[in-house]
């Protein structure tokens, strides 16, 4: 035996690296300097509900986990996880989670680093997290370097509508008095005006802050999402008069996602806080959003923008320009389970989280056998093994999609 040989063998031997813990049920296997699990990926398969898209992913072993990807254009984000990165997925090992990421996206890159892409992404790389905590035997945020987090703030969420659809300032005071009464702190209406109506006139916003303010009392903390319904000519005054009318501390999205300009006038012009990044997809949108918007917060969506591993890289970036993060989430679902574990395995958050309640309108909750656990205006970071939410398989196999 040579001297390199002789140094391999007894370094792979002496910190325990010969073989997984009997209950693994899996090996590492040291072959020509390469160590290796002995987990293969053996199927991939895709879930549509209304509401949401879900992913699975199955060892040979018997060992799954479950993530959730973009619930929009879920046929489409469906189709690119069956026929572009399913192939590429069979047969690899789940602990190769890094290069799997960037096959997937690099052999299809045409498709663009956004959206549809990038949703699929998120979808397999939180199941493989899940999967790897499953086999591990350990919540996904000890996994990811846990911060000693036990429970994150999270604020009351939500939209009033559009069009004729819009909810009426009664309604949006009683919803937001309702979050108060729960436990929150902190409500964020969101006006949803988006860009097809921007600059609208009659402008709403200021009436449906009146209201909520009215309804939830001077010391609750108040954000606002204009859901980039202005620019940000329209903007400016509008925040000025949201922080000296309503004591509004926050204002998300007040102008087009990718008018990057105009956001870093708002920031400039701003008072208060303002967030922006639920429509940013990977690290290099949120450079962009950092050097050319210069938005406060980075508001991060971890079943757009590439799953846990990407809002990884994203954190490092924001702790790198001294950037507040937030997770960008209302959905009752693996997608807030991964977001809780994100933030707790993240050093620079701004230490709270967007969250709807349980949302029992959107009809996700049958299909986990198990809740996140809410108290006094916190969720509690899952402690069991991966992602922490249990699938009721029987009702999710009603589900599958069959490319």
């Amino acid at each position: 035996m040579d001297r390199k040989q002789f140094l391999r063998t007894g370094l792979i031997s002496g910190f325990g690296l010969a073989t997984f813990p009997n209950h693994l049920h899996g090996s590492i296997v040291a072959d020509n300097s390469q160590v290796r699990s002995d987990f293969t990926i053996s199927q991939v398969q895709t879930f549509i509900h209304p509401k949401a898209l879900f992913v699975k992913i199955s060892t040979k072993e018997g060992v799954s986990g479950w993530g959730e990807g973009d619930h929009d254009n879920t046929k489409v984000i469906a189709r690119i996880i069956q026929q572009l990165a399913k192939p590429i997925l069979m047969g690899q090992d789940p602990f190769e989670s890094e290069y799997l990421w960037h096959q997937i996206l690099y052999q299809n890159e045409d498709l663009g680093l956004a959206g549809a892409l990038s949703g699929a992404l998120a979808g397999i790389d939180n199941a493989l997290w899940d999967l790897k905590g499953k086999i591990t035997k350990l919540p996904v945020y000890k996994l990811l370097g846990g911060t000693k987090t036990t429970k994150i703030k999270v604020y009351g969420s939500f939209g009033v509508g559009t069009g004729e659809k819009r909810v009426s300032l009664e309604e949006a005071a009683r919803t937001a008095a309702g979050f108060v009464e729960n436990g929150y702190d902190t409500v964020k209406l969101r006006m949803q005006i988006r860009v097809l109506d921007r600059n609208p006139d009659p402008d709403p916003s200021l009436k449906y802050a009146e209201a909520v303010r009215a309804a939830i009392g001077d010391d609750v903390t108040l954000f606002m999402d204009f859901n980039n319904g202005y620019t940000s000519g329209a903007a400016i005054p509008l925040i000025q008069r949201l922080y000296e009318k309503y004591n509004a501390v926050l204002v998300e999205e007040p102008v087009h996602y990718k008018d990057y300009q105009g956001l870093r006038k708002c920031v400039e012009a701003s008072p208060i806080k303002i967030a922006a990044g639920e429509h940013d997809f990977n690290r290099w949108d949120y450079r962009q959003l950092i050097t050319e918007g210069q938005a406060d917060v980075l508001n991060l969506d971890v079943i757009k923008a590439g799953g846990l591993s990407e809002l990884k890289k994203i954190a490092s970036l924001a702790q790198a320009f001294d950037r507040e993060i937030m997770c960008h989430n209302a959905r009752p679902s693996l997608a807030s389970a991964a977001s809780l574990h994100f933030i707790a395995s993240t050093f620079n958050p701004a230490r709270i989280q967007e969250y709807g309640g349980r949302r029992t309108e959107m009809g996700l909750e049958p299909y986990f056998e198990n809740n996140l656990a809410y108290k006094d205006g916190h969720l509690y970071i899952p402690q069991e093994p991966g992602l922490g939410l249990i699938p009721n398989e029987p009702l999710m196999a009603k589900l599958e999609y069959k490319d």
